[in-house]
C-alpha cells in the first residue's frame, strides 16, 4: 500500500505517493499561473487549479508500485472559490495576497474592534483573509453571490467535486477569520457582522478525519480505488510543520516555497497583547490540540521565479542543455559578502510584521557597478533580512525560535541555507524530506487508517536532521549594519509606495 499527500499551492499543485516508511514511490507536480486582472489583483483559474489536481494525483498514484490507500491535501490558505451545487465554478479563486478587500475589513474592524477580532479568530484584521472577500464578492459581484451554494477553500472544493462532503479542516477554517480558534467552530459574531450565511461555508473537521471513500466516478477519474480513503489535512504551514515534525512547543519549521513561512508550535492559544502588536496569528495545528503562530512573506521564492520568467532566459537554456535545474544555474557564482543593495521584498504586499496590503517592492543602493550576479543575490538578502526581522519580532512577542528546520523548494539550496543562516544568527537544519507538507498528508492519512499508532510515532519513524548550517560570526557580523537599515528601508518609502 502506499500514502498520498497533495499539496495545492499559489503556483502549482504536486503529488507525492509516500511508502509506510516515508520513502517516495512516485510524484508528479503541474504549474499553474497566477492571473491578475487588474493591477494589485491576484487569482488563479480554478479549472487549471482542478486539473491540476486531478493530474498529479492520477500521475503519482499510476507510477506508485503500491495502491494508494489514502489521500489527505495540504492546502494554500484563505485563497477560495464560489461553487454552485453542482461544483461548478462560478468566480476565479482570490488569492490571500490579493489585497481588494480594504474596505470590507475596515468595516468589520470598525464594527467589532480590532482587538476583539484577534481575540475571537486569531488573525489580525487585515484583506488577506477569506470573510472580507467573501464580503467583498457579495457587494461586487452581487450575481455571483446569488448564484453561490458554498464558498469552498480548495481542499473542501476538491472534495465536492470529488463527490465528497464539503468538510473544512479547523487549521484552514482557522485562516479565513470567520472561525472562532478557541471554540473551533464558526463564529457567529464575525458571520453576523459580515452578513454572511454560515450555510455558505463547509463544515469545520479535525485534521486527519476521514471524510469519505473515493466515489466509483472519482476514482475513475483518479485512476485510484474506490477503497481510498480521503482524509482531512490542512493548511500548508501547520502541514509542513507536522511533516518536519513540529509537533512541540517552540519547535519552527521555515518553509521555503512560493511565501516563505516560519511556522511554530504551542500547547495553548497565544492570544496576547504582544502577538496581536506585531500581527502575529494563532489558530490550530493539524497535530492533536497544539496552535501555531506563522511569520512569513508573501514574495519569497516567487522573487526567484520572477526572475527566472523574466531575466534568466540564457540560464533556463543552460539549464535545459546541462539537464539541470534553472535555479541552480541562477544561483551559480554569486558575489561573497554584502552587495550593498537593500531590496524590500514585498512584490505581492507585506506580510508579518507590517501586514500591509499596499506595500510593494523597493531596491535601494543600485549603482553602475550593480551586476546582475549582485542583483540575485540582493533578492536572496532581501528575503533573509526579512526573516530576520520576523525572527526579532517574534522574540519581542515572547516567541524565541533559534534553530529552523528548512523545508521546501529553497531547502534544496545550499547557498540560500547558509545566506540564511549568515545573516539571521540562528542554525538552518536540513531535513530527509523535503517535500514535509505532502508527507503531513501521508502521516494524517496512514494514522486515520491504522497505518500508524499516533501523529507522534509516525514523525519518530519518518522525521530526521540532516544537514545543520551554522551562522559564521564575521559574516553575520558583516550584516549587522545592513539589517539595522534594512529595519529602516520600509518606513521610509511606505508613504511613496502607497501613493502608486
Amino acid at each position: 500500500m502506499s500514502l498520498m499527500g497533495v499539496d495545492v499551492g499559489t503556483t502549482g499543485a504536486k503529488a507525492v505517493a509516500f511508502d509506510t516508511d516515508g520513502q517516495v514511490l512516485a510524484q508528479s507536480y503541474r504549474e499553474y499561473p497566477e492571473l491578475h486582472p487588474k493591477p494589485g489583483l491576484f487569482e488563479l483559474d480554478p479549472q487549471q487549479v482542478w486539473d491540476a489536481f486531478v493530474a498529479v494525483v492520477a500521475e503519482a498514484g499510476a507510477s506508485s508500485a503500491n495502491p494508494v490507500q489514502a489521500l489527505a491535501i495540504s492546502s494554500q490558505g484563505e485563497a477560495f472559490v464560489p461553487v454552485d451545487e453542482r461544483g461548478e465554478f462560478l468566480y476565479g479563486s482570490i488569492l490571500s495576497c490579493d489585497g481588494r478587500a480594504e474596505q470590507q475589513v475596515r468595516q468589520l474592524g470598525e464594527q467589532l474592534g480590532d482587538k476583539h477580532v484577534f481575540e475571537i479568530t486569531g488573525m489580525p484584521v487585515h484583506p488577506s483573509f477569506t470573510l472580507p472577500k467573501l464580503m467583498w464578492l457579495r457587494d461586487n459581484e452581487p450575481q455571483v453571490h446569488a448564484e453561490t451554494y458554498k464558498y469552498l477553500l480548495w481542499p473542501d472544493a476538491i472534495c465536492w467535486k470529488l463527490g465528497l462532503p464539503a468538510r473544512l479542516d479547523w487549521s484552514l477554517a482557522g485562516r479565513t477569520m470567520a472561525f472562532d480558534v478557541t471554540e473551533r467552530r464558526w463564529s457567529e459574531p464575525m458571520l453576523e457582522a459580515a452578513q454572511i450565511s454560515p450555510e455558505l461555508l463547509a463544515e469545520p473537521i479535525r485534521p486527519g478525519e476521514v471524510i469519505g471513500q473515493l466515489p466509483a466516478e472519482a476514482a475513475q477519474l483518479l485512476g485510484l480505488s474506490t477503497e481510498c480513503v480521503v482524509v482531512a489535512g490542512g493548511h500548508d504551514q501547520p502541514m509542513n510543520a507536522l511533516g518536519a515534525g513540529i509537533i512541540s512547543e517552540g519547535l519552527a519549521v521555515d518553509g521555503m516555497g512560493t511565501v516563505e513561512c516560519v511556522t511554530v508550535a504551542f500547547e495553548q492559544p497565544v492570544l496576547t497583547e504582544a502577538m496581536f502588536n506585531h500581527n502575529y496569528c494563532c489558530y490550530p495545528h493539524v497535530a492533536g490540540d497544539m496552535y501555531v503562530s506563522l511569520a512569513f512573506n508573501y514574495s519569497s521564492g516567487s522573487l526567484l521565479r520572477w526572475f527566472r520568467d523574466n531575466f534568466a532566459e540564457a540560464d533556463r537554456q543552460r539549464a535545459a542543455e546541462q539537464d539541470r535545474d534553472a535555479y541552480e544555474v541562477i544561483l551559480e557564482n554569486l558575489p561573497a559578502g554584502p552587495t550593498g543593495v537593500l531590496v524590500a521584498p514585498y512584490f505581492a504586499g507585506a506580510a508579518t510584521p507590517h501586514m500591509d496590503a499596499r506595500a510593494r517592492g523597493a531596491m535601494v543602493g543600485m549603482t553602475l557597478g550593480t551586476d546582475r550576479r549582485s542583483f540575485i543575490k540582493a533578492l536572496l538578502e532581501g528575503t533573509c533580512l526579512d526573516l530576520r526581522l520576523n525572527l526579532e519580532s517574534l522574540e519581542e512577542a515572547g516567541v524565541e525560535v533559534s534553530r529552523l528546520r528548512a523545508t521546501g523548494g529553497g531547502s534544496k539550496s545550499p547557498y540560500w541555507l547558509q545566506l540564511k543562516a549568515d545573516i539571521t544568527g540562528r542554525e538552518v537544519v536540513t531535513i530527509n524530506v523535503v517535500e514535509s507538507g505532502c508527507q503531513a498528508g501521508a502521516i494524517l492519512g496512514g494514522v486515520a487508517t491504522g497505518v500508524y499508532d499516533s501523529v507522534e510515532r509516525a514523525v519518530e519513524q519518518l522525521v530526521s536532521e540532516q544537514t545543520v548550517y551554522e551562522p559564521r560570526a564575521q559574516v553575520h557580523e558583516s550584516y549587522q549594519r545592513y539589517f539595522e537599515l534594512y529595519q529602516q528601508l520600509w518606513p521610509a518609502v511606505r508613504e511613496i509606495v502607497h501613493q502608486l
